[in-house]
């Protein structure tokens, strides 16, 4: 009656404990900055409604995003990509699901880290394809020789740095080394770098520096705190641009016309909010891995993103659900992390430190 590829799979763990988090909870599961979205964004949406520019666009996106899109890669990660080489999405979500769709055949083998992000091995499967966990070492790092013995007979591997769940951040060194070892074995490197602007102490690298068959995903989600505006983008050789404004013209036709004036102001406009953002998530993270540290647990601290990965058993993640601190079981980021949990810091310093005292409430309950 239904597709099997569909059954096979289940509705994000992360969004079943948002949907169901009470009315007095702090919720530390959804990755949702708290920000709002820059002032000029917002105006430039509202320009654009007022100029009438609510219909299709091109499939691709409009090319002033498009140019501006091939501008920050230049300017910012050191990618030559033209307008033609860009598509525009809705989010880095869909970008994701058109890659796999128009690379992955049925039965093709998808790496990515385990733990990893949670829509990775699930668009993986629907479009046919058997994801792959690549374990990580004691610091959340890829383990490089692991995933190199795995790329044999593989078509895709995901990257994903900064990394959620955990906030790791991979070195230069290790990246290159992964996307030229892929290139030797004709296993295509699809890099999802959405948190990219949010790194403290290292820098953020992207793949596609390193080889042509790499596939760069990014988003105004994170960066701008446009997650609602659903706008992301893929950029590749154009062969592969190609096969995805199929599937992406099938399924969305076009991002939101909105979204696309309002990146646009995004891309050429300050980045000083983004700044700004990254040094508050700095401070954050600083609060919750001191926090965490002083009742006990240890863990990595981490190096990007806006997330803490952290060692529990599932009493005491029990015990911390029922104070009302929702945060996400690591078995919901793959097979090696049923011991942990993950926790976003996207929200405010006091409401950080209110969730702190309820774990620190929860913890005396479970060791006494």
């Amino acid at each position: 009656m239904y597709a099997r590829r569909v059954q096979s799979i289940e509705v994000s763990g992360i969004r079943k404990l948002f949907e169901a988090a009470g009315k007095d909870s702090i919720n530390l599961g959804l990755g949702q900055p708290d920000f709002d979205t820059p002032h000029h964004i917002k105006e430039a949406a509202i320009t654009a409604i007022r100029e009438g520019k609510t219909g299709y666009t091109s499939n691709a996106g409009i090319e002033e995003l498009r140019d501006a899109i091939s501008q920050k890669l230049k300017r910012e990660n050191r990618l030559t990509y033209t307008r033609e080489e860009i598509l525009v999405t809705a989010g880095a979500s869909e970008a994701l699901h058109v890659v796999l769709q128009a690379l992955v055949e049925e039965g093709d083998r998808v790496l990515l880290a385990d733990p990893g992000f949670v829509s990775y091995a699930a668009l993986a499967t629907i479009a046919g394809g058997r994801p792959e966990g690549i374990p990580l070492d004691d610091q959340f790092h890829l383990d490089l020789e692991k995933a190199k013995e795995a790329m044999d007979g593989t078509r895709i591997f995901v990257l994903n740095s900064p990394s959620n769940p955990t906030g790791a951040v991979e070195d230069e060194k290790n990246i290159r080394a992964l996307v030229e070892y892929a290139s030797d074995a004709g296993v295509t490197v699809v890099s999802d770098e959405v948190y990219e602007h949010f790194i403290y102490e290292k820098r953020h690298v992207s793949p596609a520096r390193f080889g042509e068959n790499v596939i760069t995903i990014n988003a105004a989600s994170k960066t701008y705190a446009m997650t609602g505006w659903r706008l992301g983008f893929v950029a590749a050789g154009k062969g592969i641009i190609d096969q995805c404004v199929k599937v992406h013209q099938y399924c969305q036709a076009c991002a939101t016309s909105i979204s696309q004036y309002a990146a646009l102001a995004a891309y050429t406009g300050t980045q000083e909010p983004v700044k700004e953002m990254c040094k508050e998530y700095k401070a954050r993270r600083d609060l919750i891995y001191t926090g965490l540290q002083e009742l006990g647990f240890s863990f990595p601290r981490p190096e990007g993103a806006f997330y803490a990965f952290v060692p529990m058993n599932q009493t005491l993640l029990n015990h911390i659900l029922a104070k009302g601190v929702v945060i996400v079981p690591g078995e919901a980021f793959g097979k090696n992390a049923p011991g942990y949990a993950r926790m976003s810091y996207a929200a405010s310093r006091d409401t950080l430190k209110r969730a702190l005292e309820r774990i620190a409430q929860a913890r005396g309950e479970v060791h006494g």
